[in-house]
């Protein structure tokens, strides 16, 4: 499947090129945002090494190996990384332990998230910038507030970490794609995908129009079909989507704070905001 670090190596590259790019139209201060956030994010791959070193990041093997007890010691923040990671998108936590559980070696539960999002935030104020990255909350595109029960992570740009209206499709179909591109992924190395990694495609392709065979199954048997359906339906929807991202980013850059970009702004304040934009 793919490997999470690959997803850092890109945003890394990215912001690399925004950054020339912001260098070159003389905007010094969005220069000195994307270095901000190209830190992060280098520490956020140096932090995913670590881990990597010592622990199988792709596929749960058949038998216990030396390195899956590290796995099941590792922090709850580390493995709802993982899974985030693994989807690029933003996620409800029933989400991320399905995901986790498909792919990831170690235990991993829903009430294990229920503190994390304010243990994340405490730990932002009290030494901001200390962690490579944070696990924080997604913001809506109009109020930029929190929004309830979807996580992200600090190094993703804002654009990725907001939820506009056409939002939630998006994200489901990069996920629907991401999930089959890691199975197929493990196909082409040799292993052989968990059944719960199946039936979480499953869960995805039998909402996606076109995904699955006109008869019914509860198999999916053609993980190239799924990735297509995605691909046709997510053409539709992703430039307004991004223009709506975009648009409240940019609004984000310029109203909140370096705090409230990542755990967004109190709903009084962002109302207030609002209204006056």
């Amino acid at each position: 499947m793919s490997n999470p670090l690959d997803a850092l190596d890109k945003s890394i590259a990215e912001l690399r090129r925004a950054i020339r790019d912001a260098s070159t139209a003389g905007d010094s201060e969005r220069v000195g945002e994307l270095r901000a956030q190209l830190r992060r994010t280098e520490r956020a791959w140096d932090a995913l090494i670590e881990a990597d070193a010592t622990t199988p990041s792709t596929a749960i093997p058949d038998q216990p190996t030396a390195a899956e007890p590290r796995a099941m010691t590792l922090p709850a923040r580390e493995h709802v990384q993982r899974a985030l990671v693994l989807l690029q998108a933003p996620a409800a936590p029933k989400l991320i332990v399905d995901v986790h559980d498909a792919f990831f070696p170690g235990d991993l539960t829903a009430s294990k998230l229920s503190s994390l999002r304010r243990d994340e935030e405490r730990s932002y104020r009290s030494a901001p910038g200390a962690r490579p990255y944070y696990l924080c909350p997604a913001l809506n595109h109009d109020l930029l507030s929190p929004t309830r029960a979807l996580l992200t992570i600090s190094t993703w740009p804002l654009e990725q970490r907001i939820i506009g209206p056409l939002s939630p499709r998006v994200n489901f179909l990069t996920g629907a794609i991401r999930i089959a591109e890691a199975i197929r992924g493990m196909q082409t190395a040799g292993s052989e995908p968990t059944p719960a990694a199946m039936r979480l495609l499953w869960r995805f392709a039998t909402n996606i129009p076109g995904a699955m065979p006109p008869e019914s199954s509860l198999v999916v048997h053609d993980i190239g079909q799924v990735i297509d359906a995605s691909l046709a339906e997510l053409e539709i929807h992703s430039d307004a989507d991004h223009a709506t991202r975009t648009a409240s980013a940019q609004r984000a850059r310029k109203q909140l704070s370096d705090e409230q970009q990542l755990f967004g702004a109190p709903i009084r304040q962002a109302r207030l905001k609002h209204a006056d934009s």
